[in-house]
């Protein structure tokens, strides 16, 4: 039998995703943890899209192999009693046999949220990154534009990624204003190891008035990660969900 379920975590007390030879503490240690008690065997699960270092998620998607018989109640509930306070499953389902959490997948939807005020916020301080600086949202939003479509995503591609190709096509793209706060939303069918935060980190450089609209392009089609913005701090970044066919 095989089994998906819909993960929220918060990412500041975990050093990523992934499972880490060195044994630090992951988000996908504790949950094979819980579910391995449910199950009463060790199990391993497989996710939609791993996130680094103090990186949320919404609703990451995992799934798992078993011959243990439970109802979806079961997984859920009793996964969720297992489990520590900033992680928990959403739902549980029985899926067929050819569903994988990962390559099922045919697209990713990120959000990476901004504190835009002269004063620090001590509540927001793990959930967005801080810019005290004035920025032209306008400015950012024609340049975020330019990176709609197909593409090669070299100049935002994390020196680790693994993917095996730089070229992903990006479906939607959207910055929103509210009060004090900046949402960038990003919709792809893949994404490149920092490639949502490397974005962000070059958006903030056009919008801060250090560089211009046209740059994006320049940067695009150089494909060197050295001509783009900094890297964007972590605790901003969520994964919101993955799309299937079949859930």
């Amino acid at each position: 039998m095989k089994v998906a379920l819909g993960v929220e975590y918060f990412g500041k007390n975990y050093h990523g995703w992934q499972i880490q030879k060195s044994g630090l503490r992951t988000v996908q240690s504790v949950v094979e943890t819980a579910l391995s008690k449910v199950a009463n065997h060790p199990v391993r699960v497989f996710c939609s899209g791993r996130t680094d270092s103090g990186v949320h998620a919404v609703e990451q998607v995992i799934h798992f192999e078993t011959e243990t018989k439970r109802t979806n109640r079961a997984w859920l509930f009793g996964g969720n009693v297992n489990l520590p306070s900033d992680v928990n499953f959403k739902w549980a389902k029985v899926v067929t046999e050819d569903f994988h959490a990962r390559f099922g997948a045919f697209a990713r939807l990120y959000e990476y949220k901004i504190h835009h005020h002269p004063v620090r916020s001590s509540l927001k301080a793990d959930y967005f990154l801080w810019e005290p600086r004035p920025l032209n949202v306008e400015h950012m939003k024609e340049a975020a534009a330019l990176l709609l479509g197909e593409h090669d995503f070299s100049c935002f591609r994390g020196s680790l990624c693994q993917a095996k190709s730089p070229i992903k096509t990006v479906e939607h793209i959207q910055i929103e204003t509210f009060e004090d706060e900046l949402i960038f939303s990003i919709k792809a069918n893949a994404f490149l190891h920092h490639m949502v935060r490397n974005i962000v980190g070059t958006l903030l450089k056009i919008g801060r008035g250090e560089k211009s609209v046209e740059w994006m392009s320049s940067v695009l089609a150089s494909k060197d990660r050295k001509k783009a913005g900094p890297t964007a701090e972590p605790q901003g970044l969520y994964f919101i969900k993955a799309f299937y066919k079949e859930i």
